[in-house]
C-alpha cells in the first residue's frame, strides 16, 4: 500500500508538503470525508458514493460520505466551509451552490470566497416532458399553447429555487416571458404522478429521472437541454434544434475543498478524481444515470464553470423573485 501511495502522490508533482500546512509528510494519511448536503439514497448521494468508493484504492485511503442536510444545502455547505483546511474534508455539491447567495442572503459563509473548486465531476442535462395528452407535438407548438392561454397551464419542479425550477423559469423567460403556473414538490418523485395524470402540463426535469417514462410512452419528450442529443433518446431534439437557440441548462456535480486547503492537496485530489472518472466502469455507471462524466477537469476550469453558472443563475433568481423552498 505504501508503494501505491508514493506512486500516486508523485503524479501531480510531489504532494509532500512543507511548512505549517503539512500536518503530515504525506497526504492522505487518514480517511477523507465527503460532505454531501443531500439526502441519503438520492441521485447526488448515489453519485458521491460511487466516486468515494472508487477513490479509496487510488489514494489509497478510505473516503466516506457524510450526509448533512437541512435548509436546502446550507447546513452541509456551512460545515465544509468551517472545516479544517487540511485536505480531509470536501464538499460534494451541485448547481445549488451557484444560487446560495440570492436564495439565502444571510449566510455565515461565502459560497465563492470560502471554497476552492477541485473538480467538475459531471453534468446532467434536463428533459422537457409533457403529459401525453397535451396537443403540442413539438417545442414550438408548446410555446404557442402557453402564449395563447397565459396562466392556464401548470409546470412542476422538485422544489422552489432548485435546478429544475431555475431551468424552467429560464426557458419561460427565453421563450417570451410565458406565464405558466409553478407547482413545487418535495422532490421529483411526487411530481411525476401529477404529470402522468394531467395535473401538470410540463415538467423540465433532470434527464436521469425522465428517460424511463418517455421510453415507456408514459410521457412525451419535446427537447433536451444539452448541446447534443441524449444517446438514450436519439429522436428527441435539443432546445436549439427545436427552435430555441442558446438555451442550455444543466445540473452538475462538483467537488469543493474549503478555501485555504493547500493547492498540492487540491491538485492531488483533482488528479485522483480525473483518474477514476476516466475508468470505463465508472463512465458506464455514470452514463446509465444520465450523468455525463468529466475526466479532464482542473481546479481552474471548475472555478470558471462555477463563475459562469453564478453569472447565469443569480440574476434570474433575483429578477424572478425566487425564494428558497
Amino acid at each position: 500500500m505504501k508503494v501505491q501511495r508514493r506512486a500516486f502522490l508523485q503524479l501531480p508533482a510531489a504532494l509532500t508538503l512543507a511548512g505549517p500546512a503539512a500536518a503530515a509528510d504525506a497526504w492522505p494519511s487518514q480517511p477523507i470525508r465527503f460532505i454531501c448536503p443531500f439526502a441519503a439514497g438520492g441521485p447526488t448521494d448515489v453519485a458521491a458514493r460511487l466516486v468515494a468508493d472508487a477513490l479509496g484504492p487510488v489514494l489509497p485511503q478510505r473516503v466516506v460520505v457524510e450526509n448533512r442536510t437541512g435548509s436546502g444545502v446550507v447546513i452541509g455547505t456551512e460545515a465544509t466551509a468551517k472545516a479544517p483546511r487540511d485536505g480531509y474534508t470536501f464538499l460534494y455539491s451541485t448547481v445549488a451552490h451557484a444560487v446560495l447567495r440570492p436564495l439565502f442572503p444571510n449566510l455565515s459563509f461565502d459560497p465563492v470566497k470560502d471554497f476552492q473548486p477541485v473538480a467538475l465531476v459531471g453534468t446532467i442535462p434536463m428533459l422537457l416532458m409533457v403529459n401525453k395528452d397535451v396537443p403540442a407535438r413539438n417545442l414550438q407548438e408548446l410555446i404557442a399553447l402557453f402564449r395563447a392561454s397565459p396562466g392556464k397551464f401548470n409546470y412542476g419542479s422538485s422544489g422552489a429555487g432548485g435546478a429544475v425550477h431555475l431551468a424552467t423559469e429560464l426557458f419561460l423567460q427565453q421563450a417570451g416571458n410565458l406565464k405558466v403556473n409553478h407547482i413545487p414538490y418535495r422532490g421529483a418523485a411526487p411530481a411525476m404522478p401529477d404529470l402522468l395524470n394531467g395535473n401538470l402540463t410540463m415538467f423540465l426535469n433532470v434527464a436521469s429521472d425522465g428517460v424511463t417514462s418517455v421510453q415507456r410512452g408514459q410521457t412525451r419528450a419535446l427537447a433536451v437541454s444539452a448541446s447534443h442529443r441524449l444517446p438514450q433518446l436519439p429522436d428527441v431534439p435539443t432546445f436549439g434544434e427545436a427552435g430555441l437557440a442558446g438555451f442550455e441548462a444543466y445540473t452538475w456535480h462538483m467537488l469543493f475543498a474549503p478555501a485555504g486547503t493547500p493547492m498540492q492537496i487540491v491538485q492531488g485530489m483533482n488528479a485522483a478524481v480525473n483518474r477514476v472518472m476516466g475508468e470505463e466502469r465508472m463512465r458506464q455507471r455514470f452514463t446509465e444515470m444520465t450523468i455525463e462524466p468529466n475526466a479532464a477537469s482542473t481546479p481552474e476550469s471548475a472555478a470558471r464553470w462555477l463563475q459562469a453558472e453564478i453569472a447565469k443563475w443569480e440574476p434570474l433568481v433575483r429578477a424572478a423573485g425566487i425564494t428558497a423552498g
